[in-house]
């Protein structure tokens, strides 16, 4: 089953997962989890792409940087 974005007001299906750890002050963002976390935040693209550190901290963004495209059924 696909999951929602974490964000209250938003229905667009999550694309990643916001972690943290907060006695180190580090942020991480990574590809959609395969299973649910609930200590960790699933957000959609426009969610994700707003995320900022806060002062003193670091945010390290290990998304995969290439996305395998799922091949369309009617291409030739």
């Amino acid at each position: 089953m696909a999951r929602r974005c974490s964000r209250s007001t938003c229905s667009e299906l999550a694309t990643i997962t916001l972690t943290y750890q907060y006695s180190r002050a580090l942020i991480w963002v990574d590809d959609l989890t395969f299973d649910r976390d609930p200590h960790a935040y699933d957000l959609c693209e426009r969610h994700g792409a707003r995320v900022i550190a806060p002062s003193g901290w670091r945010l390290e963004d290990r998304r995969s940087r290439f996305r395998v495209a799922e091949p369309n059924r009617l291409a030739g």
